[in-house]
């Protein structure tokens, strides 16, 4: 199990990485290639768009052909996709890059996410999927410093050397043991989306991812606004990628034993406030600190959210590798959205008007969660 975990691990944490490496070079990509903060936007989200549409589809695959058979395919999509952003010279080429590069990562992490599963005991579930979830995480937010690097040394060396990266994953990935196939139930997709509590999990992934893309997109150009550099702008986020991955584990292990909507609410709080205080941040200094505050507070989501998808889908016998696939779909739905409109609100209104919708939907949130626990405790997780 540990092996597998490891390799698992390793495997989310270049994917998660190679998503967070564009947003050091945000800034530069405006400047070369003309951008608005829309157009910026639109680029950091064909990840997401890549994703939607291969969300429900990943998981379908893994649920059919077997998680190892999943991981490996999305590792050699990942590895061809970025040696496609080595060698983008437009915002066309970088957009198709990125776009492949979060189909990719929907087979991935439906196969990744799956494969731990079908593997662990329930009573386990929520703090090993914290571990890979939290070493993803640390991808996520090492991805700037890598981006950051990769511009020093040549954007085309740096991402070739990781598209290298991924293939060698993929051979480990064939080596790991093959787990069962599970069975797609027939009924079982319609039971999930039926169950308040399966979509309240795809909602806790998506506000997150779109908080998140929110925040790529202008703390980046806020910093570079304020002086700092691409190393700079990638040693904040590193430092909130560092605190959230020893966080997560922890936020897996308290969901297993307190239920999985307690740290979601704690972290819903935090959001909101974060978001609040985003909107009126004036200094890099400040932005700095809630971009680290941000990465603890919206990532507080994910781990007990995606133990929740896996706990409920289970409840309706639909096959872990379809749940996390329409997880993805949801989170991707987020990760689009969010630099999006983000983008296009900032152009339109100011930073603030994004950070302060961002808060307004965690409030929502917030109301629509405790009015269901008191009506319905069992959906506790």
């Amino acid at each position: 199990m540990r092996r597998l975990v490891a390799v698992i691990s390793a495997i989310v944490f270049l994917d998660a990485m190679l998503f967070g490496a564009l947003i050091p070079l945000v800034p530069a990509y405006v400047e070369d290639f003309d951008l608005s903060k829309l157009q910026a936007g639109l680029l950091v989200g064909a990840f997401g768009a890549g994703a939607v549409l291969g969300g429900i589809p990943g998981g379908i695959v893994a649920g059919r052909v077997g998680p190892k058979n999943a991981v490996i395919s999305g590792l050699l999509l990942l590895a061809l996709a970025t040696f496609g952003l080595a060698l983008a010279t437009s915002p066309g080429t970088v957009g198709i890059a990125r776009f492949l590069q979060g189909l990719s990562s929907a087979l991935t992490w439906a196969g990744a996410l799956s494969w731990v599963t079908v593997s662990t005991p329930r009573a386990l579930r929520g703090q090993l999927l914290g571990t890979v979830f939290g070493i993803a995480v640390l991808g996520a937010i090492l991805g700037p410093m890598v981006g950051a690097v990769a511009k020093l040394v040549g954007l085309r060396a740096g991402f070739a050397g990781i598209g290298l990266i991924a293939l060698f994953l993929a051979v480990a990935a064939i080596l790991q043991p093959r787990p069962g196939v599970e069975v797609v139930e027939r009924g079982a997709t319609r039971r999930a989306f039926a169950d308040p509590a399966f979509v309240a999990g795809l909602w806790l992934n998506a506000l997150p991812a779109l908080f998140f893309g929110v925040l790529d997109v202008l703390a980046p150009l806020a910093l570079d606004a304020g002086g700092y550099g691409a190393i700079a702008i990638g040693a904040v986020f590193l430092v909130a990628g560092l605190i959230e991955t020893a966080l997560n584990p922890l936020l897996g292990r308290l969901s297993d034993r307190r239920g999985r909507l307690l740290p979601i609410r704690w972290a819903l709080c935090a959001s909101i406030v974060v978001g609040i205080l985003l909107a009126v941040a004036d200094t890099p200094a400040a932005i700095a600190a809630l971009a680290i505050a941000g990465a603890l507070s919206f990532g507080g989501f994910y781990t007990p959210g995606i133990a929740l998808v896996s706990d409920r889908a289970e409840m309706v016998a639909l096959a872990q590798g379809l749940a996390f696939g329409i997880m993805n779909t949801a989170w991707a739905a987020g990760a689009l959205v969010g630099p999006t409109i983000g983008g296009g609100l900032a152009d339109l209104l100011g930073d603030a008007a994004p950070y302060l919708l961002c808060s307004l939907l965690c409030a929502i949130t917030l109301v629509v969660i405790s009015v269901r626990v008191r009506s319905r405790p069992s959906t506790a997780g």
